[in-house]
């Protein structure tokens, strides 16, 4: 079966090729890109929306993984939470809801506070649906450190390290990441449906 990620972020295929293989193709590579409209109120639920909404498309010759992830910042409500990807609005790029998220903390006069990554996957494909959970706990900073990474990577400091992800290597970042923790999780379950086949 042939294994598509619901997703066109550059970022997020790149880390889903490091941990699947080059097998897992952009949904974008197999169809046209279509508007899904992520109305969940959970990552877990946003996650399964896409996944389900590419799926019905594609049909049973598939597995779709899909991915929806952000950061959580508790002493802010736990924003921007599934609000990550448009913090600073709809048309928000990375680097403006990255700004935004540093403007709440020096509204606040916080240098350092706790926050949090959520990763979640859903799986879908005619042999039913799942969906697993990673997490990354660590520090959010109101400084913009490193240029690797993306999105909110270069102010999030992951617990037991003092750089943030965007100074940190791309190897060292993988195995922290809460994208990391949910995928070894789903690995077992994509092998399972493949043998299923």
């Amino acid at each position: 079966m042939k294994l598509v990620l619901a997703s066109g972020n550059s970022g997020k295929i790149r880390e889903f090729k490091q941990m699947l293989g080059d097998s897992v193709e952009a949904y974008s590579e197999v169809i046209k890109p279509f508007y899904i409209e992520e109305n969940g109120d959970s990552f877990g639920e946003n996650a399964l929306i896409k996944a389900r909404a590419i799926y019905e498309k594609l049909g049973s010759d598939y597995i779709v993984i899909a991915d929806d992830s952000g950061i959580s910042v508790p002493i802010l409500g736990g924003a921007p939470g599934i609000y990550s990807a448009r913090y600073a609005g709809e048309k928000a790029n990375d680097r403006d809801n990255l700004n935004r998220l540093v403007e709440e903390l020096l509204s606040k006069s916080l240098d350092r506070t706790p926050a949090y990554y959520t990763a979640s996957i859903a799986i879908v494909s005619e042999f039913g649906e799942y969906t697993v959970h990673g997490w990354m706990h660590g520090d959010v900073i109101s400084e913009l450190r490193g240029d690797g990474g993306f999105g909110y990577d270069p102010i999030f400091i992951p617990e037991g390290y003092e750089s943030t992800l965007g100074e940190l290597d791309s190897d060292i970042k993988a195995k922290l990441s809460h994208r990391y923790r949910a995928l070894e999780l789903a690995k077992p379950i994509i092998e399972m449906l493949n043998r299923g086949k």
